[in-house]
């Protein structure tokens, strides 16, 4: 963090400068499948790399942010990477870096790139931090593919202030003659992406066009160009799931997979703090309520799909427990829990110097017509919420570091 500059300027310079002098690692790299968009990017790399490995296939994964730890980002086939070879990569990184600035996420992840090309593995998926066009993984020349998940409102102040800006950033990961896999789309990002595509010469597989996905009878239904699956549900919670699964299942598809890696994509995928159900841990054991749910979605796109997760369920009084980052939209987050939300507890998010006030998220939550009260410590909300409410569901949202917050409290090796 010492290295870290004082002003961050999207740009890869720092990068292809740490690249070199460790040697190109990027152009060591087995097969890459490289994932940007706004939301979905983590469950949809999740249910490629279940799928992947169902077929037998051995998977280096990056994918950031990490919940409760950073070796969560870092998947050496199959298997977070350990203390040992972390330091290792980190250290070698810090010297080749010799002192120069160089922000968190990009040593970090040169790191990662490093790493995977010391492990033999089949693939590597690639998961964005932010944009693409000028994101530190996008420095892979020919992928195997690209996926582009659902482009919504996030970080404007990075990669603009609309729609059309944000799908620009996007569709920077879209090479000449690289096949790209692109979920459902707005119109307005939609006809960025393809424009691009057309422009770099890069065949896309555009959902509603090649390939179609959706529920019958409690199934999952897939179709393309070569035929149709029927596959059980998601193990991933929400109908947003579905669109997920069916980007997956393009992939898989297109890499040449057959049934068992589409079935073990949808039936093996697990994903943590999105819409995660907590059922054992020291923060919910002891609790008197029925259902407590975890997710860390952070945006309106996000909070429109938790709430029709919630709708989905059985129906039941919900209780929303929220803390949020000042760099998000907090109101448009709220605003999708209006009508369904019994009571909203807001709550600092601990440690975090870019927390949301519990004050002002609770006076946001009012202003969405949301009965609104601020809490201090998660687990005594929790518990006050449970004694009070012991037939309720309860959801905790607003934030990945929120839910990574969570989750640490509820590990009983912690």
């Amino acid at each position: 963090m010492a290295l870290h500059p004082k002003i961050i300027d999207l740009t890869l310079d720092r990068v292809w400068r740490l690249l070199v002098a460790l040697g190109n690692p990027q152009n060591h790299l087995p097969p890459v499948i490289h994932l940007a968009g706004t939301n979905g990017k983590g469950s949809t790399q999740a249910m490629i790399r279940a799928g992947l490995e169902g077929e037998g296939h051995v998977v280096h994964a990056y994918t950031s942010p990490h919940l409760v730890k950073f070796h969560e980002r870092i998947r050496i086939a199959g298997t977070l990477i350990s203390e040992a070879a972390l330091s290792a990569q980190l250290d070698a990184c810090y010297n080749a870096n010799d002192g120069e600035t160089i922000t968190y996420f990009e040593i970090t992840t040169c790191a990662a790139l490093q790493a995977f090309t010391e492990t033999h593995a089949d693939y590597t998926l690639l998961e964005t931090g932010m944009g693409g066009r000028l994101d530190v993984t996008n420095v892979v020349d020919q992928p195997k593919a690209c996926i582009i998940t659902p482009v919504d409102l996030d970080h404007q102040h990075f990669l603009g202030n609309t729609l059309a800006k944000i799908a620009h950033e996007k569709a920077g990961i879209l090479k000449r003659g690289v096949t790209a896999i692109i979920a459902p789309q707005q119109d307005e990002a939609m006809e960025v992406i393809e424009r691009q595509a057309a422009k770099i010469g890069a065949p896309l597989l555009v959902h509603g066009q090649n390939w179609h996905v959706g529920v019958e009878a409690e199934r999952l239904i897939y179709q393309d160009e070569t035929g149709l699956l029927d596959l059980p549900l998601p193990s991933l919670q929400g109908p947003h799931q579905i669109q997920n699964a069916g980007a997956a299942i393009a992939t898989l598809r297109f890499l040449g997979m057959g049934e068992t890696a589409c079935t073990a994509a949808v039936s093996q995928a697990f994903w943590p703090g999105r819409m995660q159900r907590l059922r054992n841990g020291p923060l919910v054991e002891n609790l008197s309520c029925n259902e407590i749910w975890l997710d860390g979605g952070h945006n309106p796109a996000a909070g429109r799909a938790i709430a029709a997760t919630l709708a989905n369920l059985a129906k039941r009084e919900t209780h929303i427990i929220c803390g949020m980052l000042n760099t998000k939209d907090v109101q448009g987050f709220l605003a999708a829990f209006g009508t369904d939300c019994a009571s909203l507890t807001t709550i600092t998010i601990p440690n975090e110097p870019n927390a949301v006030p519990a004050a002002d998220l609770a006076a946001a939550g009012r202003a969405c017509g949301i009965t609104s009260f601020e809490g201090t410590d998660i687990d005594e909300v929790l518990k006050g919420l449970s004694q009070r409410h012991p037939e309720a569901r309860i959801l905790i949202c607003g934030s990945l570091y929120l839910a990574g917050h969570v989750l640490r409290k509820n590990d009983k090796s912690a």
